[in-house]
């Protein structure tokens, strides 16, 4: 009897698999159609046909979530203008720059951005793109297709600056826009591209740059127009000290002060690195439903400071994880992130802080930032996105705990991932890229930023 359903895939005796507390995945799990059916115990085998995996030497993850990326700043790492700079002085340097960005840059970069995020194991990313030079109006729908080019989860976080040098901001006049430009753009985003049903593929969130380059009357329309269409709020927020004098010395408040009296103070909001915030500031967030993602690697790139993690977890914050740009990470690798977000929280708090807090920031913990219950947990009815490790490299020999390995010996490369169901990386090559091709095409667009 046909059910309608497709053909099941058993992934078959994994050596390991993050899971809920309680649960036995020993013996696997059971995909069908783009949805994990079934957790399998040891001992059990599923009781239709069915495709079969051996997953014997891999470590099963939920498909890592990225919450905040600059894809575009994949064409400026290691930049000489730039390095061994703090934030402000280290935006000011690279503004200049992006504001050469075309469309076919910002193309070739997301391009890169997407494929190496895949390969540490991501399936969900979320990108803040904020730079609009003359010519880059369609950057959303660049960055959409390529995302599904790829078959990767992807929110567009459409960004915005209109607070330029001239008004007492900090980007140039070059690559700002008007208010009423940019609220008509985040319009047409959203009717275009966001998918607000479990499952979506592709999300829009609004996305103001930053508290100093931003109105605040564009940051309290921007809030209203995401309650009436329903889409999530996100920005940068409290990343450093300079930023928080900024808000006090502009607008005479600090920034979670900022939040409120502008409408962000929702459940719909996530902040990227959120460093710098007092307890009460944090208990306000709590009760608000704010998310933080926080940005290890960025972070101690940029000396922006520590992430007070545990504090804001306390205080009822969800915290996930991001690699912020790939010019103040100058990678896109979350597994990476992982690792760092483990180190720099040991030497913030002590050993308690464990390998599966850094994984469970990168999964349940992102997932929660965007406001996703379908993704980030291996579970039955939540989404087949996974990533699978392999132990086989040198760095792993003599590993007894495989999970604890994954983050403590630095695995850095997915053998497989699967999206929605479909392998997108098989054996640690994503599925239709010509790596060579992306790495040579990529190259020679970044050539246009070299000279400062």
């Amino acid at each position: 009897m046909n059910d309608g359903k497709g053909r099941a895939l058993w992934i078959r005796h994994p050596l390991a698999a993050l899971v809920p507390d309680g649960v036995d995945a020993r013996g696997g799990l059971l995909v069908r159609d783009g949805v994990i059916e079934a957790v399998i115990a040891a001992g059990e085998t599923p009781a239709e046909p069915h495709d079969v995996f051996d997953a014997s030497r891999h470590v099963v993850l939920p498909g890592l979530i990225n919450t905040h990326h600059h894809f575009y700043q994949t064409l400026t790492r290691a930049h000489p203008a730039a390095i061994n700079r703090e934030l402000f002085d280290w935006l000011k340097a690279l503004y200049p720059l992006w504001a050469r960005l075309t469309p076919d840059h910002l193309r070739i970069a997301t391009r890169l951005a997407l494929t190496e995020l895949m390969l540490s194991g991501v399936t969900c990313a979320s990108d803040h793109h904020y730079v609009f030079p003359k010519g880059l109006d369609e950057a959303m729908d660049i960055q959409a297709e390529e995302a599904a080019a790829l078959g990767m989860r992807i929110v567009l976080n459409r960004g915005s600056m209109n607070l330029s040098v001239r008004d007492g901001g900090l980007p140039p006049d070059s690559v700002v826009q008007d208010a009423d430009t940019i609220l008509a753009d985040c319009e047409r985003a959203i009717a275009r591209h966001h998918d607000p049903a479990p499952g979506a593929m592709t999300q829009v969130a609004l996305a103001p740059c930053s508290p100093f380059s931003v109105t605040r009357e564009l940051m309290a329309e921007t809030a209203a127009l995401a309650g009436r269409c329903g889409c999530a709020l996100h920005t940068h927020l409290a990343e450093t000290f300079d930023e928080n004098a900024f808000c006090e010395a502009t607008y005479g408040c600090r920034p979670v002060d900022y939040l409120e009296e502008t409408g962000w103070l929702t459940g719909r909001t996530w902040l990227a690195h959120g460093i710098h915030f007092n307890d009460e500031e944090m208990a306000r967030l709590g009760r608000a439903g704010v998310g933080v993602c926080h940005c290890p690697t960025s972070n101690m790139v940029l000396a922006s400071g520590q992430c007070r993690t545990r504090e804001l977890e306390a205080a009822g914050v969800a915290v996930g994880l991001g690699v912020d740009g790939s010019a103040s990470n100058d990678s896109s690798n979350l597994m990476e992130g992982v690792r760092h977000a483990l180190m720099i929280g040991r030497l913030t708090y002590d050993a308690s802080l464990t390998h599966l807090d850094a994984l469970r920031w990168a999964t349940e913990g992102s997932a929660r930032c965007l406001g996703r219950s379908d993704i980030g947990t291996i579970a039955p009815g939540r989404q087949a996105d996974l990533a699978l490790f392999t132990l086989d490299e040198l760095r792993f020999s003599g590993a007894h705990d495989p999970l604890a390995a994954l983050v403590l010996c630095g695995a850095h490369r997915a053998d497989r991932v699967m999206i929605a169901g479909r392998w997108t990386v098989e054996d640690g090559a994503p599925v239709g890229v010509d790596i060579a091709a992306l790495r040579h095409a990529h190259g020679e667009a970044a050539r246009a930023f070299m000279d400062g």
